[in-house]
């Protein structure tokens, strides 16, 4: 008689994470039906010439793997995009990789430079892949909050972070989940705070095209002490409305690329060739990105018009494609539950996702803030903001 089969035990790697605040409440709003403004992608499809680019490349033939590093014509594109928007220049062969979307370039960055016991610091709320990643690399996190209400850095906190065992620093701007923009301040004072150590700077620069008049976008690539021990991180599939094709950049001075370039060869070794001569060629005409700042401000402006037709308080939206909003003025009894709790109760009982910004802490601060996401159509925003007129 057989013995009965035995499943080994396994010890996690990352015993503290579960199924993510975006699947549940994606899933959620599925199941009731509801206007899905949680998950940070469009509803809306990207520019047919781009899917008709991906098509010619194909049936050109370049559907083998192209080089490590990406498609020369692309990093080509990207280091001279890089050059005209932000005066920095790259060399396209040692200095820009293409990657396998920035959630990759982050835990790629992450994997090569740092060491078990490293520090790095992370600026509460962030994105929820920074602090796993460091996890997995066998790091120590150090979160700083951003100051409460305005989402502001505070320099002081950053500072006093600062050990010896400080091996980098995640900076993202514009920021997700608050949709704020550092400023030429911030950035000038972050470059002097790093100016006498050698902490590495990761600078997510994913919602990159997505500042909204007076400000602008300042990445890190402008500064030449930044510059000089940056992993600066962007996205195609933001900037074009393909967030499934999964293809970001990485660009960083060639010491660092090479490091990086490393662990990229066994992480992912590549990205799929003809959605890069596709983006290469595409790059070619810079309104797509030229243009999406004002693409996205209408978007923002009628979403904002609309709320202010309730009670929700609505915090700031500099840049990305969120906008957060304060829950503590609603004229219903839910208001008073947790912010988890409240989205749940939003997406079952109104109709409408959002995410609760405490799922963006370690600790699960709850400041009675919620983020949504206005990358959608207009009707689909229309309907979003029909449901919430009740409130």
């Amino acid at each position: 008689m057989n013995a009965p089969a035995h499943t080994p035990t396994l010890q996690s790697r990352l015993p503290n994470v579960g199924t993510t605040i975006f699947t549940v409440m994606s899933a959620l709003a599925a199941e009731k039906g509801a206007v899905n403004l949680g998950q940070g992608f469009p509803d809306f499809n990207c520019d047919p010439a781009l899917v008709n680019a991906v098509t010619a490349a194909m049936q050109a033939g370049h559907n083998q793997y192209p080089p490590m590093p990406g498609v020369p014509a692309l990093r080509q594109a990207v280091a001279a995009k890089m050059e005209a928007l932000h005066g920095k220049v790259y060399d396209a062969n040692t200095e820009i990789t293409i990657t396998a979307g920035a959630t990759q370039a982050i835990l790629t960055t992450i994997l090569a430079i740092v060491h078990p016991g490293d520090e790095v610091i992370v600026l509460e709320p962030c994105y929820d892949s920074y602090v796993p990643n460091i996890e997995l690399a066998g790091g120590v996190a150090v979160r700083v909050p951003l100051t409460p209400g305005t989402f502001r850095p505070d320099f002081d906190r950053i500072s006093a972070a600062i050990t010896p065992r400080t091996r980098a620093i995640i900076v993202n701007s514009p920021h997700n989940p608050s949709a704020t923009v550092w400023s030429h301040a911030d950035m000038l004072r972050l470059q002097d705070l790093l100016a006498p150590t050698d902490v590495l700077l990761i600078s997510d620069e994913v919602y990159e095209h997505m500042v909204y008049d007076p400000l602008e976008h300042l990445s890190a690539a402008r500064y030449p002490g930044l510059a000089a021990r940056a992993f600066v991180i962007s996205s195609f599939g933001k900037t074009f409305h393909v967030t499934g094709w999964k293809v970001g950049t990485v660009a960083a001075p060639a010491p660092l690329t090479a490091e990086f370039r490393k662990v990229h060869q066994f992480n992912v070794f590549t990205v799929n060739t003809p959605v890069q001569h596709a983006l290469a060629a595409y790059l070619a005409n810079p309104a797509p990105y030229r243009d999406l700042p004002a693409f996205y401000a209408a978007k923002r402006d009628l979403f904002r018009q609309g709320l202010a037709q309730t009670r929700f308080k609505l915090l700031p939206s500099e840049g990305s494609y969120f906008q957060c909003v304060d829950i503590s003025n609603l004229a219903v009894p839910e208001r008073d539950l947790p912010e988890a709790e409240f989205c749940q109760w939003l997406t079952s009982e109104v109709g409408v996702a959002a995410i609760p910004l405490s799922a963006f802490y370690g600790n699960g601060f709850d400041q009675r803030v919620i983020r949504f996401c206005y990358a959608k159509k207009d009707d689909t925003l229309a309907a979003a903001l029909q449901r919430l007129a009740r409130l």
